[in-house]
């Protein structure tokens, strides 16, 4: 097994090349320090210390991941967090906060954060939530491991193209093999119709609304059936895959 130089599993994009990280901090010494243990884990690191650099940055780097501090020097981490979603929607991203305050996660959740930490931090502990939503967003795998996606019971070998739920093949059409990767990519994670249009049929929303909701119910039939449902609808919002809770 290859393991980083802090001797973990070392962590790849899902093609074997480095992941990507952006460092959005306007504190250059905390900044620095985040990129070397980033950079440690073999990943390729970027920094930025306010909104407008971290945007040039994503559209330079096309991230992964984003560790965003929520207050910087010209506009706050949850307006960032939304233009960094126009760059690249699938994007994970850890909130650094300064205050253990309900309302600011649950003002990062709504803005489509991933998960935070709060100032003071451990290293270990930014990595570590880092490796995992990684890894739970099928962005990252260990080089010996197959290009499988894996939320709860439901795994997608994405090199065979074959889907299991308990173990039991599920039998997809090359169309709902797409929507439910892109569903799987992003797990707890509401998408919109127009989202799955454009990542899936790659054409703009348009009216065509009647497409997805036709093939979100195929796939329920496939993947739900007979079992506690993962695929959910948000009223108003989109779907969200969620593994079951026991």
């Amino acid at each position: 097994m290859n393991t980083t130089r802090s001797g973990r599993p070392a962590l790849t994009r899902p093609d074997g090349t480095p992941l990507r990280v952006l460092v959005v901090d306007d504190d250059p010494d905390l900044a620095e320090v985040l990129s070397g243990a980033l950079r440690y884990e073999g990943w390729r690191i970027r920094t930025a210390g306010d909104g407008a650099s971290a945007l040039a940055a994503a559209r330079e780097l096309l991230p992964d991941a984003v560790v965003l501090d929520v207050m910087l020097p010209d506009t706050d981490g949850f307006a960032v967090l939304r233009d960094l979603h126009a760059v690249k929607p699938d994007v994970c991203v850890l909130f650094l906060t300064a205050r253990d305050a309900v309302e600011d996660r649950i003002a990062g959740i709504t803005a489509g954060g991933d998960d935070y930490v709060t100032k003071p931090f451990s290293l270990e502990e930014v990595v570590a939530r880092l490796r995992g939503l990684l890894r739970r967003a099928g962005m990252a795998r260990q080089p010996d491991e197959g290009p499988r996606l894996v939320v709860g019971d439901l795994v997608m070998d994405e090199e065979a193209r074959e889907v299991t739920r308990g173990g039991e093949l599920v039998e997809l059409s090359p169309t709902e093999f797409e929507l439910l990767r892109f569903l799987m990519r992003n797990p707890r994670r509401v998408l919109s119709k127009a989202q799955i249009l454009d990542r899936v049929w790659s054409y703009d929303f348009g009216g065509r609304a009647h497409v997805v909701e036709l093939y979100i119910s195929y796939l329920r039939k496939k993947v739900d059936a007979g079992r506690d449902p993962m695929i959910h609808t948000v009223r108003g919002a989109g779907y969200v895959l969620k593994p079951v809770t026991p």
